[in-house]
């Protein structure tokens, strides 16, 4: 089993995101591409890369088990299914989330238990909420875009449900600009202490008589670090190759990136999101002073220098580099 060294745990906490390549079982990702690919629109042909493109909307769907919408291919009705189970709760990624979080403190998915996108979405018209799911989140695929990309805009958000540690591992190659998550290094730890609770973020209730207000509340705060974060913070895109994975904190700023990668290829991911046991209870109270309270004993000990070489494997940013 390999664990995390010093300077990743070090690394993770300052900027809030760790890439770890070939970490996922290579036979795994065939099959679990294969069940994806079993759920492609008819348009979209495994072996023409000229049909990778955009859903039309004679083919668009917003069910939550299935989504096809533009360049949005998400089945989430697989997430409960023991390949992607075993995918992305391998023994050697429960290792080294129980580095991050804290040994024997992870709940586990269920196999066979009820996917994400089971209650539908979290108000209408709204996103699916991932806490309501019992395995991963799903296979997401990003289709490339027709857009210029001199015409697309990056704008990153923090996820409202609650959870501690999300997982993106890629089960098939993703090149540069091929949509590949994203990620604003450092800006955990600027937005984790702008919301009222350390885990989740406030919603407004639905109505069905009175549906004009709905949905998540924005801190005013909030807001505006979110602007001056686009505006100093360089993003970093995790591509990469079959099997490449990103650790990422939950109150760090992302998004999921535009594909405009020629030759024409299709981001696909699987994501899933580690809660501990206790969730529950550290949801109820507010932030921190220190914000690693309530992760691992060897994230919160960690205190390496960072070198070049490894930041610069991780996509870093020259103008964020700080190495001790």
């Amino acid at each position: 089993m390999e664990y995390l060294t010093s300077e990743e745990l070090t690394f993770f906490k300052r900027y809030g995101y760790l890439i770890k390549r070939r970490a996922l079982d290579e036979g795994l990702c065939e099959r679990v591409l294969d069940r994806m690919w079993g759920s492609a629109p008819a348009s979209v042909h495994r072996d023409d890369p000229e049909t990778w493109r955009p859903i039309g909307v004679e083919e668009s769907s917003d069910d939550s088990l299935l989504l096809h919408q533009g360049t949005r291919w998400q089945l989430r009705g697989a997430s409960t299914e023991a390949d992607l189970i075993d995918l992305m709760y391998s023994p050697q990624l429960v290792c080294w989330a129980e580095q991050l979080l804290g040994v024997g403190t992870l709940r586990p998915p269920v196999k066979g238990g009820k996917p994400m996108g089971s209650w539908g979405p979290a108000w209408p018209g709204g996103p699916v909420d991932p806490q309501l799911g019992e395995g991963v989140r799903g296979i997401y695929a990003t289709l490339p875009t027709e857009e210029p990309a001199q015409r697309l805009q990056d704008r990153l958000h923090t996820d409202g449900h609650p959870f501690h540690l999300g997982v993106v591992g890629l089960i098939d190659h993703c090149p540069e600009h091929g949509g590949g998550f994203k990620v604003w290094p450092g800006s955990h730890r600027r937005f984790y202490p702008l919301f009222p609770t350390q885990y989740d973020q406030a919603r407004i209730p639905f109505y069905p008589h009175m549906p004009s207000f709905k949905g998540l509340i924005h801190p005013p705060e909030y807001l505006e670090e979110v602007d001056k974060v686009e505006a100093d913070t360089p993003p970093v895109e995790c591509f990469g190759e079959r099997g490449d994975i990103v650790f990422w904190h939950h109150r760090l700023g992302h998004m999921a990136g535009h594909n405009t990668a020629r030759p024409r290829a299709i981001r696909q991911a699987v994501l899933y999101d580690f809660c501990k046991t206790d969730l529950d209870q550290m949801r109820l109270t507010p932030p921190h002073e220190d914000m690693w309270q309530d992760w691992g004993e060897a994230l919160q000990a960690a205190q390496a220098p960072i070198s070049a070489q490894f930041a610069a494997e991780q996509r870093l940013p020259l103008a964020l580099f700080e190495g001790s």
